[in-house]
C-alpha cells in the first residue's frame, strides 16, 4: 500500500492518486453555557458511558460545530496499515515488509471498512486500528479500481463499530463547508476544514479509467488521509478523500474526493458479490488511440458476441476484408449525450445500471446514423 502524491502539471485534472485542509468563518461568540455535549451520541453508540469533555469558553458557533463533527466522525474513522510478504533469500523465511498506511471509515456494524483501492493496492496483509486503539486483522472483501474504492472486513464486535451517516454528493455547492478526517503521515486522527472549491473534476483511477464528478476542496489532504471521509457541516459523508495536486509533494490547497454517490452505488455491490456489477451490452470496443489515428469519431465496435443485447439490436462489429479490417458500427452518443471514448461509453452504461435501457446513436459502415435501443445486462466475469 502506498499513499501517493502525484507531482504533475495542472493541465487537466486527470491525476494519479494519494490523498485534505482549509479555513472556517467566525460568527459572533456563543456563551460557554450554550456549548453542547458533542460526545454523548458517539459514546452511547459504542455502548459506553458518556465521557464529559468540557469545551473552553468563548467558542464560536463554527468552532463548536467543527468540534462536534470531529468527535462524532473520529469514532468511525480508522487507521489502515498494510504489509507485503517477502521470502528471505538465505533463510527462506517469510518476512512482513511495511508498505504504508492510510485511512478508512466504518461502513456498517458487520465490520465492513471502506477505503481507497490505492491504499491497499500493494499490500498482502492488512490491519485496521479503531478509534479505541484496538487492532484487528482485515480481509479484502472486494475492490472497484475504476472508482478507487476498496472494502475490507474485520471481525470486531458490533458495539465497537459506529457507522458514519451518509449524505449525497449530487447537490453540493461551491463554497459549502467541508471537513476532512484522517491519519496524515501516520499520526493520530486529525481534522482539516475548508470548502468545496470546485465540482465536476476528473481524476485518473489506478486502473486507468477516469473518475468523473470528483469533488475539489481546499481542505488539506495529506499523505495518509487517503480513504478518509470528507464530511459536510452536519457530519454526513459526502466524499472519500483520494488525491492531491501537489507540485512539491505536500498539500497545496487542492485536494480531491470521490463523490459519496459513487461509494453508495459500489460498496453494497462489492459486499454482496466481491466486485461491482458492471453493465454490458455484449460488445467489445476498439482502443481509443486506434480509433483516433483512423480519424474516426465515437467508439468503434470491434466485436459483437452472440446471444447478447448488442446482437439482438443488430449492432455490427469489425470484419476482415481483403485489404484489412473494415469498420462496422460506431457508437457516437448515448441517450443524446456525445461519447468520444470507451471510458465515456462505460460511464454512460454505469449511470444507467444493469436492467436499464439506453438509446445508442450509431453510425454504420455506410455512414448513415440510426438510433438503437439496447438493454444493459450484467457482465459475466
Amino acid at each position: 500500500m502506498r499513499a501517493r502524491t502525484l507531482i504533475v502539471p495542472l493541465v487537466t485534472f486527470a491525476l494519479g492518486l494519494v490523498a485534505g485542509r482549509g479555513l472556517s468563518g467566525a460568527p459572533a461568540p456563543v456563551p460557554e453555557a450554550a456549548a453542547p455535549a458533542p460526545t454523548e451520541s458517539t459514546e452511547a453508540a459504542l455502548g459506553r458511558e458518556p465521557v464529559e469533555r468540557p469545551l473552553p469558553g468563548g467558542l464560536t458557533e463554527d468552532e463548536i460545530r467543527n468540534i462536534r463533527v470531529f468527535r462524532e466522525a473520529s469514532v468511525s474513522t480508522v487507521f489502515i496499515t498494510s504489509v507485503a510478504l517477502r521470502r528471505d533469500f538465505w533463510t527462506l523465511n517469510v518476512m512482513e515488509i511495511p508498505q504504508g498506511s492510510g485511512t478508512g471509515f466504518v461502513w456498517d456494524r458487520d465490520g465492513h471498512i471502506v477505503t481507497n483501492f490505492h491504499v491497499i493496492e500493494d499490500g498482502k496483509k492488512f490491519k485496521v486500528t479503531l478509534a479505541d486503539q484496538s487492532e484487528w486483522d482485515a480481509q479484502v472483501v472486494g475492490t472497484a479500481p475504476e472508482k478507487d474504492i476498496a472494502v475490507l472486513a474485520i471481525d470486531a464486535p458490533q458495539e465497537r463499530l459506529a457507522p458514519l451517516a451518509l449524505g449525497t454528493s449530487s447537490n453540493l455547492a461551491v463554497g459549502q463547508r467541508v471537513l476532512a478526517v484522517g491519519n496524515p503521515f501516520g499520526l493520530d486522527q486529525t481534522l482539516t476544514v475548508g470548502v468545496v472549491s470546485a465540482l465536476g473534476r476528473e481524476l485518473q483511477s489506478p486502473n486507468g479509467r477516469t473518475i468523473r464528478d470528483v469533488i475539489q476542496t481546499d481542505a488539506a489532504i495529506n499523505p495518509g488521509n487517503s480513504g478518509g471521509p470528507l464530511l459536510d457541516s452536519s457530519g454526513r459523508v459526502i466524499g472519500m478523500n483520494t488525491a492531491i495536486y501537489s507540485p512539491s509533494g505536500a498539500s497545496a490547497g487542492i485536494g480531491f474526493a470521490v463523490p459519496v454517490d459513487f461509494v453508495k452505488r459500489y460498496v453494497p455491490q462489492i459486499i454482496a458479490n466481491g466486485h461491482p456489477i458492471r453493465p454490458w451490452i455484449g460488445a467489445e470496443f476498439l482502443r481509443d488511440d486506434i480509433t483516433q489515428r483512423a480519424g474516426l469519431d465515437g467508439v468503434v465496435i470491434a466485436k459483437v458476441n452472440d446471444d447478447t443485447p448488442a446482437a439482438q439490436a443488430g449492432l455490427e462489429g469489425m470484419s476482415r476484408g481483403y485489404r484489412g479490417w473494415n469498420v462496422g458500427d460506431r457508437i457516437v452518443a448515448v441517450d443524446g449525450k456525445k461519447v468520444d471514448t470507451v471510458d465515456e461509453l462505460l460511464d454512460a452504461f454505469e449511470s444507467a445500471g444493469v436492467g436499464g435501457t439506453v438509446t445508442l446513436s450509431v453510425v454504420g459502415s455506410d455512414d448513415r446514423k440510426r438510433e438503437v435501443k439496447v438493454k444493459l445486462v450484467e457482465m459475466q466475469r
